[in-house]
């Protein structure tokens, strides 16, 4: 299992545990296969839900605190909402790494549409390994960038159920469908 370093190693504003973010953490990585050391900042002030990949290698990820927080229990560690939040990261990482997002533009770069459109292919794959889920979420998330029309409809569906795309065919996807 990936050695993971939580910070902070204490909450004053949440009721997380740090050894059990760690452990989530880990568990979602082994199960992408993910081996290395992996370093997740929390920014527990926060409520919001944002997070992001700051670095690829070494692994260091950032997160609100709303981001592994539990929707019906506020200020409460939800597990199944940080294996989505991290999972979705990590795979991420996974996919820069493949060689086939070579021609992606970098985290900070991408539009509104085309983090929507991977974060589809991104949780789809979750959902199929039995990690993560929210197709309902996701689909209204991939709507309001794309629009709600059937074309975007089978666009959503057609990220969701693939496995590896590349990045153009990520942007191909989400391009064809986008309303005017």
């Amino acid at each position: 299992m990936p050695q993971v370093s939580v910070t902070p190693e204490s909450f004053e504003m949440v009721f997380y545990d740090a050894a059990v973010i760690g452990e989530v953490v880990a568990e979602v990585a082994e199960r992408l296969g993910v081996e290395e050391e992996i370093t997740l900042e929390i920014d527990e002030k926060s409520p919001l839900g944002r997070s992001k990949v700051v670095s690829h290698d070494p692994i260091e990820l950032w997160v609100d605190g709303g981001a592994l927080e539990n929707t019906q229990r506020p200020r409460q560690f939800g597990k199944a909402r940080s294996r989505d939040t991290i999972g979705r990261l990590l795979i991420r990482i996974l996919d820069r790494r493949s060689g086939r997002f070579d021609d992606a533009p970098p985290d900070d770069e991408l539009e509104l549409t085309q983090i929507a459109a991977w974060d589809v292919h991104c949780v789809g794959r979750l959902a199929r390994l039995g990690i993560g889920g929210q197709q309902k979420r996701r689909l209204y998330q991939f709507r309001n960038r794309h629009g709600f029309t059937d074309l975007a409809d089978a666009a959503f569906n057609q990220l969701w159920e693939s496995s590896e795309l590349s990045w153009s065919e990520i942007e191909r996807i989400s391009q064809g469908c986008r309303t005017p």
